[in-house]
């Protein structure tokens, strides 16, 4: 260590730690507020291990160790091309004017390859969260809550899937002290793959974790919806003609009528009388024939015969057969009209039962998706080049690949660098916290060395990967590495290390 010039700067046998804006003082064998960096006899620690990723030769996919900070490795390694140094315990470059704490030079295909790696700080990040459900959660627009701090809110409902945006600058540093640390915390379990339980006002309940069936009001989810009412309608049509007499597909959003619907009329079906109280949009389509909600279809409906008018008894004739059934095939039943021209239940006839396990089947398990968006900030690609909008001109120009701990993400067009990335393609426990509060998440920038050279980068900090495997650090990393992980490509993900 040498004083007044590295992270840990002693202070009445403590030693102060500029990881974050916390500068926290850390006794010996303590760790300071973000529970990432420790004080082991004087020497700053990153308790994390740095993660190395290599790349997928079988089916396997355990966790290898690979430089245990109690075992020292003794140097040996085949194809060091064949490994990729993500962020994940790799440091910040905070207070922002460092270089990152790894520049690795590699090979790709015969080409000479850099690797920029840094945890950032995103106090500008949140997350997107997909929920498979037709289920009415909460009006557009309504707080989500947890603990009673409001995280974030319910935005536009997608096909099948009801939508939540969480966190974001304004939870996280616009609010009181708690909702600041309420909001850093939720986050942080959502990235992390944790389960977190949300409040939605004039809402429900809801579970939520990554790759998981959410779970509403208790109930867990099992499938989502295969389509609209209308589609419902299209896609079946065929298999429901000759069976039944009229067929509505009960949905919040387009209920479907099959004597209407264009479909129908193609095969040749013939009119029934029927009346839907809901407004029509075009031949067989329905808008608004209930308020949303948990029952049938993502309405409140607990009896589907709530949307029907009076039959027209100039059409609608005694016997006449009716199938009403949700668009996940959850609920359904079966009616005859009575000499009145009132449909009665009935028992529902083996015919139509395969009708109805075809649209169960044609539903795909309901799951919660978790993407973590946040904007790579100018400190942080100050760590990358001492003129940073010349790494942003690289990104968009496609002579950069980001990635997060290794996965690849999405950036978003304009100005900046705004990233989303999914958290199930990321490795586990990827992401960590700084009380400011913010998420930290691992970040790669990996090009051409050429490329990389011609937008002003650090060429002087560049190590090669057989150094990084080493647990040799740059010359810019003042913290001591606790030791290395490697883990194996996930086999959805492209190969982060080939620019």
């Amino acid at each position: 260590m040498t004083d007044g010039k590295t992270r840990a700067e002693r202070v009445d046998e403590k030693i102060r730690c500029d990881a974050c804006p916390v500068m926290c003082y850390i006794a010996d064998g303590k760790s300071g507020a973000c529970d990432r960096y420790a004080n082991a006899r004087g020497q700053l620690v990153r308790l994390d291990p740095l993660v190395v990723m290599q790349r997928r030769v079988d089916e396997g996919g355990s966790l290898v160790p690979f430089l245990d900070s109690d075992k020292p490795w003794d140097g040996s390694i085949v194809t060091p091309d064949d490994h990729f140094v993500t962020a994940i315990g790799a440091g910040t470059t905070y207070p922002d004017y460092k270089p990152a704490p790894f520049i690795v030079a590699s090979q790709h295909d015969g080409v000479d390859m850099v690797t920029v790696v840094t945890e950032g700080i995103f106090s500008y990040c949140g997350v997107k969260v997909k929920i498979d459900t037709d289920r009415h959660i909460g009006p557009e627009r309504s707080v989500v809550r947890v603990d009673g701090e409001a995280v974030g809110h319910v935005t536009t409902g997608e096909y099948g899937s009801q939508m939540l945006s969480l966190g974001g600058v304004n939870h996280l540093t616009g609010g009181g002290k708690k909702e600041g640390r309420v909001t850093c915390a939720t986050l942080l379990d959502l990235c992390n793959g944790a389960a977190v339980e949300l409040e939605i006002d004039d809402g429900s309940q809801v579970t939520v974790q990554a790759g998981k069936p959410p779970i509403i009001n208790g109930v867990t989810e099992d499938r989502m919806r295969v389509g609209c009412g209308s589609a419902t309608i299209g896609m079946f049509a065929a298999q429901w003609q000759g069976l039944v007499d009229e067929v509505v597909i009960v949905d919040d959003h387009i209920t479907g009528v099959m004597s209407e619907h264009q479909a129908g009329k193609v095969l040749g079906w013939k009119p029934t009388g029927i009346k839907i109280l809901g407004r029509r949009s075009t031949p067989g389509r329905y808008f608004q024939v209930a308020e949303p909600g948990t029952g049938w279809g993502g309405t409140a409906l607990t009896d589907p015969l709530d949307i029907l008018g009076p039959f027209d008894s100039k059409v609608a004739r005694p016997g006449q057969s009716l199938l009403m059934v949700s668009t996940t095939g959850e609920q359904f039943a079966y009616y005859e009209l009575d000499q009145s021209l009132q449909p009665v239940a009935m028992q529902m006839p083996e015919r139509l039962r395969p009708s109805i396990a075809r649209i169960e089947e044609n539903c795909e398990p309901a799951l919660t998706s978790v993407a973590f968006m946040g904007g790579a900030g100018g400190s942080l690609r100050a760590g990358v080049t001492e003129n940073p909008v010349q790494l942003t001109r690289a990104v968009k120009d496609s002579l950069v690949r980001v990635s997060c701990g290794g996965a690849p993400v999405y950036i978003w067009p304009g100005g900046g660098i705004t990233l989303m990335a999914d958290v199930m393609q990321m490795p586990e426990n990827a992401f960590g916290y700084v009380p400011t509060p913010a998420l930290v998440a691992p970040i790669e920038f990996t090009m051409r060395q050429s490329d990389y050279q011609a937008l002003g980068g650090h060429m002087d900090h560049v190590i090669s990967i057989e150094d990084a495997l080493a647990g040799k650090i740059g010359v810019q990393n003042d913290h001591r590495l606790q030791g290395m992980t490697t883990i194996r490509q996930k086999p959805d993900i492209p190969w982060p290390g080939k620019g």
